[in-house]
This record gives structure tokens, C-alpha cells and sequence, in this order.
């Protein structure tokens, strides 16, 4: 830390993404990416007469995609908020909803950016911890009166809690904000946008990074009450009132439009989950229930670090971290067979290395 930084954040300890390496070419499933690229008609959306207009602001409403979420999702207009990602909206949340008197309360084992934000605000914040089986327990989070922040499903065990389940946590937390962060919900799990309606402090936080194939994209959105909205568009304008670009925008309201072509990926990741689950099970593996593209898996043989640095060593990426808690699995994200295949290959041979 320079002499410079502020003191507030000496102790910070920042989020750490998922590595880009570049000194050979990977197999890559650590980043939960998509194996598919964009659908045609957002390749189409991004030509040369769109790059032309790069000299103009963006809509700083994003008018048309709100226009295209909304009927989506049988909402308003009024009801979807647009970040620079979901990562930039959650930020949005931590500001606008949480304080010294609203501490905010997320699972102990969820997405790293949450006890981030937690600092980089000074947060009063707690840490729930999951259950047996790395289960959210939705009592847990009943009528505990904080900002309720829950990855569902959760990152990195791809487990999920019920639409009903999480109803309970709001009617239970009426006065604090409920932020689900539905990241991956669209590779088997029920999003909750449905309560949007009923509940004023739900707020349904989204993406086009993983279902839609636009992580280079960075896009996010919420979907939630008029009120809720309308508190994080006061933070928006008071940051960056051009937070998404012009071609982000023109991508996104064209994968909208041709929604069908993700659907039909998502049904093929889903395949190739549970044929990577059933064929790692048969080299003796363990792998919780996911409803999300990647899986978190270990092998009672070998160490989750040891796996992780000798698929590495072979040319395949996956995640894994050093909590005690989980550091003997490691997060695979779901590719395509192809991928999936040399993934289970190396393992094979890493299992057989480890014999001799």
C-alpha cells in the first residue's frame, strides 16, 4: 500500500477473479463461462454501423433492453435496473441497503465479492454458516432482521433453496432488503422472479455472463419493486450515469430477442452436468446436487489442491480455494463434451499416476 491510500482501506482484502493465464492454451473451466459464443443475431446486432456511433453516449436508461427484460419477465419497465455486470450491481446493493444500523447478513460459503463489499463499506455483516452438506438452511435467515444477501443457486456448491423457502425469509425479514442472486438459475434451478410482484423488498439480481454468453459483455441487472429500483438508480446517477456501453446494450437486446438459442444451450450443458457427474462418480468422486453450470466436486483419494495444480499441469483449469472447509473440492464449470471429455480424461491419468 502507497503512502497515498486512504487508511479506510489498508486492511482490504480485495476479491481475487478467476485466473486468465496466457503462457499456453488451456481447457478452460474455472470462470463458469459459456462453451457457446453469442447467439447470431447478437453477432449480427454488433456490426460496423453500431461501432460508428462509439463517438455518442449510451442511453443512460438503456430504454429498449428495460423494454425487452420487462416483457421477459411479465414485469415494468420500472422494475429492471442495469449494471456493468452483476458484480457492479451487487456493489449497488451494499451501498444503497446496507449501513450501520442495516448490517447485511450472506452465507459463510458463497461468491467471494460479498464479504468484499462487506469491508470495503465498513459494514457491521454476518457470516451464516451453511449446514451438513454444505446445505442453506432458509431458517437460518428468518426473521433476523438485516440485509439478506443469498446466491441461489449457491457459488460454489450449486445447490439451491425452493421459490417457497425464500418467500419465507422475506415475509420473516419485511423491513430489509432480500437480494437473490440468480446468477446461474437458468441451467435447472426457479427463479424467484414471480414473489417481484407480491414482495417490495425483493430485489432478483441477474446476468448475461453465463446463460446468455456475454461475460466479456458485462452485463447485470435487477428485477424488484418501483421503490427498490428507483433507490439504486439514485446511486447509479450519482457514480456513473453511462455505466453500460452502446454495444453491450445492441448485444443484449438482441439475445433477448433470440432467448430460444440460449434455452437449447442450457439443455445441453445440463447433459454434459450430469455426464461428467455420473462419470466422475465411477472413478470414485463425490459431487454435490448442482443446479448451476459447473460442479463442486472432490475425491476422497487425492487433495482438492492437488487435483487443481496437476490438471493445470495438464492443461486444464479448474477453481479451488484454500478455506479449510472446502479445500478438498474443486469447482468444475460444465463446458462442452469435447471439454468435458479431456477434463475427465486427465483426471483419469492423474488417478493412475497416483496409483503408481
Amino acid at each position: 500500500m502507497s503512502r497515498y491510500m486512504s487508511e479506510r482501506f489498508a486492511n482490504l482484502e480485495a476479491y481475487v477473479p478467476g485466473e486468465q493465464p496466457q503462457d499456453m492454451r488451456y481447457v478452460k473451466l474455472n470462470t463458469n463461462e459459456s462453451p457457446f459464443p453469442p447467439s447470431p443475431a447478437v453477432l449480427a446486432a454488433l456490426n460496423r454501423a453500431e461501432a460508428e456511433h462509439l463517438n455518442l453516449y449510451p442511453d443512460p436508461e438503456g430504454k429498449i433492453l428495460r423494454e425487452k427484460l420487462a416483457a421477459l419477465y411479465g414485469v415494468k419497465t420500472e422494475n429492471i435496473f442495469l449494471a456493468n455486470g452483476s458484480d457492479e450491481l451487487l456493489n449497488f446493493i451494499f451501498m444503497t441497503f446496507c449501513d450501520q444500523n442495516r448490517p447485511v447478513a450472506y452465507p459463510a460459503i458463497s461468491y467471494g465479492f460479498y464479504p468484499v463489499y462487506a469491508s470495503l463499506y465498513g459494514l457491521p455483516y454476518t457470516e451464516v454458516p451453511l449446514r451438513e452438506g454444505f446445505r442453506l438452511e432458509p431458517g437460518d435467515y428468518c426473521g433476523i432482521h438485516k440485509t439478506i444477501v443469498i446466491a441461489n443457486p449457491n457459488a460454489p456448491t450449486g445447490r439451491t433453496i425452493s421459490v417457497a423457502e425464500i418467500e419465507k425469509i422475506l415475509q420473516s425479514n419485511p423491513d430489509n432488503v432480500v437480494a437473490v442472486d440468480e446468477a446461474y438459475i437458468d441451467f435447472g434451478g426457479e427463479s424467484c422472479v414471480g414473489l417481484v410482484p407480491e414482495y417490495e423488498n425483493l430485489l432478483v439480481c441477474q446476468t448475461f455472463s453465463k446463460f446468455r454468453s456475454m461475460a466479456g459483455g458485462r452485463l447485470g441487472y435487477a428485477i424488484g419493486s418501483k421503490a427498490l429500483i428507483e433507490d439504486l438508480d439514485k446511486i447509479k446517477y450519482s457514480t456513473n450515469s453511462y455505466n453500460i456501453n452502446r454495444l453491450t446494450l445492441a448485444a443484449a437486446a438482441a439475445a433477448i430477442d433470440s432467448n430460444d438459442y440460449y434455452v437449447e444451450n442450457s439443455k445441453i450443458i445440463q447433459e454434459n452436468r450430469a455426464y461428467t457427474v455420473a462419470e466422475l462418480e465411477k472413478l470414485g468422486f463425490e459431487t454435490l446436487p448442482s443446479k448451476a453450470n459447473f460442479i463442486f466436486t472432490h475425491c476422497p483419494k487425492v487433495p482438492g489442491g492437488k487435483i487443481y495444480q496437476r490438471l493445470k499441469a495438464k492443461g486444464v483449469l479448474v477453481r479451488h480455494w484454500d478455506k479449510p472447509e472446502i479445500a478438498g473440492y474443486c469447482r468444475v464449470t460444465i463446458g462442452s463434451r469435447e471439454q468435458m471429455d479431456v477434463f475427465l480424461e486427465k483426471v483419469r491419468e492423474i488417478l493412475r499416476e497416483e496409483g503408481e
